[in-house]
């Protein structure tokens, strides 16, 4: 799941009322040229479009978001808990992964993770975060799944900011088949910018992972070209 959030908010309704202190719905919508989730491409290294509203008060936060992929459509449901200790922003939260209309006579593709994550911010301009992703039962019967990932961000100013992002996923067993490939992981990375423009946000990242061709987590992607390093460019707007 990757959803848009743009480096500034473009609209948003507000909702108060009895026990209502402040809350928000948003909606946003995205083209991208490929869709990559922790360094492998989901729309087969072609583009996307893709979209969501989302719910958010001072604690809680809810939401739905949608893209093209290989297998259809990937729709995600979301909600968690944003709270602040000290300096310290967290989220907990869960992701509902579902495709519907794709075969899954032989695999089952929808799963749920659980997130647990905190960022902090250094100055007024650099923030670090850290996220941690764990899926009971991962999609495509792999097993339990494991994502942790490092990440920070740079804004000079209130248009533009930086960000990058390392992270590790281990599964279980990547090609979901019993006696087939053993526990294994790959490393991703990530880093671009980001630019407010007339109500749109662009984005423009380059993605790689060290996956090694034969190697058993590579039946966890969609063959090589899938996870080669990529420039990826989005153009995303808040509704």
């Amino acid at each position: 799941m990757r959803k848009w959030i743009g480096v500034a908010a473009i609209a948003s309704a507000t909702i108060s009322g009895p026990g209502v202190a402040h809350a928000e719905i948003t909606a946003n919508v995205a083209l991208t040229t490929d869709y990559v989730f922790r360094g492998v491409s989901q729309s087969d290294n072609g583009p996307a479009i893709q979209g969501g509203f989302d719910w958010s008060s001072e604690l809680f936060y809810a939401g739905v978001w949608a893209s093209n992929v290989t297998e259809g459509v990937e729709m995600d449901l979301y909600a968690g808990l944003t709270p602040t200790t000290g300096p310290v922003e967290w989220d907990l939260g869960a992701i509902g992964y579902f495709y519907p209309g794709a075969d899954d006579d032989t695999q089952e593709f929808d799963s749920a993770e659980f997130l647990l994550a905190a960022s902090t911010s250094l100055t007024e301009q650099v923030s670090i975060g850290a996220r941690i992703y764990h899926a009971p039962d991962n999609r495509r019967d792999t097993g339990e799944a494991t994502y942790v990932e490092v990440n920070g961000s740079y804004q000079p100013m209130d248009a533009l900011s930086f960000s990058a992002a390392y992270g590790n996923q281990s599964v279980e067993d990547p090609d979901g088949l019993a006696g087939g490939a053993g526990e294994d992981d790959y490393n991703t990375w990530n880093l671009g910018g980001a630019y407010a423009l007339h109500g749109f946000t662009l984005d423009l990242r380059y993605h790689d992972t060290d996956v090694d061709p034969g190697s058993d987590i590579e039946a966890y992607t969609y063959g090589p070209s899938s996870y080669d390093a990529a420039f990826v460019f989005t153009i995303g707007r808040e509704l």
